[in-house]
């Protein structure tokens, strides 16, 4: 587990490299947001609520990629899904439309590495040693999100694409992010960062 030392370090590395990273790119988020707004005929800044450290809740921010439709109320996104706009297949496949998660870093709502921020119903339901994971900050990668960065594939073979997200892939990415924890160091940061950058 992070002690508050390991906590100030990271704190400070998301800082400085979510500065950095809005710098380079706030152009390309600008672009995005229109081409996602024209496409989607909508805002095209997707915000939705999450859960975050110690279980609360807050708004993340990213590119929209997926149209509304009527009937379709999951959560859960796979390969080939009819909601997923063409802009939004390649925003989704270079990770552009993760950019404004930049400035949940920035705020202190989320880190660069760390679990994933999931809606209400995991993170959240989390009992005894597991919420251990609800002691930092979520992460826009980690090495849960690496592990599973065709987790939309994996899902579009199943007949059950919910169930299988819900007690096999979450599951496994508990263990994962709480064995990150306890093993944390900002090297293993820096790198996995690097692997997501690099594919």
């Amino acid at each position: 587990m992070l002690s508050t030392t390991d906590k100030i370090v990271k704190r400070l590395f998301d800082i400085v490299l979510s500065i950095v990273g809005i710098g380079l790119t706030w152009w390309i988020m600008i672009l995005a947001w229109l081409v996602s707004s024209f496409e989607t005929k909508s805002n095209g800044l997707f915000v939705q609520e999450r859960i975050g450290k110690d279980a609360k809740p807050f708004w993340v921010f990213k590119i929209k990629t997926m149209n509304n439709i009527e009937g379709i109320d999951t959560t859960v996104t796979k390969s080939g899904d009819v909601r997923i706009t063409k802009s939004g297949k390649f925003f989704r496949n270079i990770k552009i439309d993760e950019l404004p998660q930049l400035f949940n870093v920035l705020f202190g709502r989320m880190s660069f590495v760390g679990p994933r921020p999931d809606v209400k119903g995991f993170a959240d339901a989390l009992e005894c040693e597991d919420r251990i994971i609800l002691s930092v900050r979520p992460g826009i990668t980690g090495p849960a999100s690496l592990k599973y960065k065709d987790e939309e594939s994996i899902l579009a073979t199943q007949k059950n694409p919910e169930a299988y997200n819900r007690d096999i892939i979450w599951k496994d990415k508990v263990q994962i992010n709480k064995k990150y924890i306890n093993e944390w160091s900002l090297k293993k940061d820096m790198i996995y960062i690097i692997k997501t950058v690099t594919g």
